[in-house]
């Protein structure tokens, strides 16, 4: 599951809108460097995610956090 994939609701004020996450990923992309060195990175995937932690944006800690189906 990615991370677009995950919505989140804080029940101690009902935000789900606004969260600070912190995760850990392992992924695997294609770096194209043109002659004069910048970096191009395309069809990355993520290959694993870890969750952290999730802090809610409107009261400031992460009490009550719950992970929610996508469209509720």
């Amino acid at each position: 599951m990615g991370h677009s994939d995950r919505r989140y609701r804080c029940n101690s004020c009902g935000n789900l809108t606004r969260f600070d996450v912190t995760a850990t990923r392992q992924t695997k992309a294609y770096y194209h460097y043109s002659v004069g060195g910048d970096l191009d990175v395309t069809d990355e995937v993520i290959l694993s995610e870890l969750i952290d932690s999730v802090i809610c944006r409107w009261c400031g800690h992460g009490n009550g956090i719950e992970e929610i189906s996508p469209g509720s």
